[in-house]
């Protein structure tokens, strides 16, 4: 799976992440969650454009651990979605959020660029 080879590469890399300051990652997190969760009830779709700049944001989140391929970005999706802890922490701010967030990180994959070359695959010199 490219989430848990790119996450282990990362985490090799960076002394387990220590240049991430965690307290804040979680606290843009909990910021973003909360500005996502009125669009659940509000019939926007995973594809519209205010919801792909949520995403954005989210990924942006994510890349100040490190740069993951479109791959382990949607494997983290599917990581939130079948992760009890995970669920239940997403699921916290609306019990469809995991199933949204990952709808659209799937969308944003597709369509966003920003993205590490996918793992294990080596750039030409």
């Amino acid at each position: 799976m490219s989430l848990a080879q790119e996450q282990a590469e990362s985490l090799a890399g960076t002394n387990d992440w220590e240049h991430v300051d965690r307290e804040r990652v979680h606290q843009d997190w909990d910021v973003l969650y909360r500005e996502v969760t009125p669009f659940l009830d509000g019939g926007f779709l995973p594809g519209d454009q205010q919801i792909q700049e949520l995403v954005r944001r989210h990924f942006d989140i994510v890349c100040r651990f490190y740069t993951p391929s479109r791959e382990a970005y949607v494997g983290m999706s599917l990581f939130y979605a079948e992760d009890e802890a995970m669920r239940a922490f997403h699921d916290s701010y609306h019990p469809g959020m995991v199933e949204f967030l990952g709808a659209a990180i799937k969308v944003f994959a597709e369509q966003g660029s920003g993205f590490a070359p996918r793992a294990g695959t080596e750039a030409s010199a």
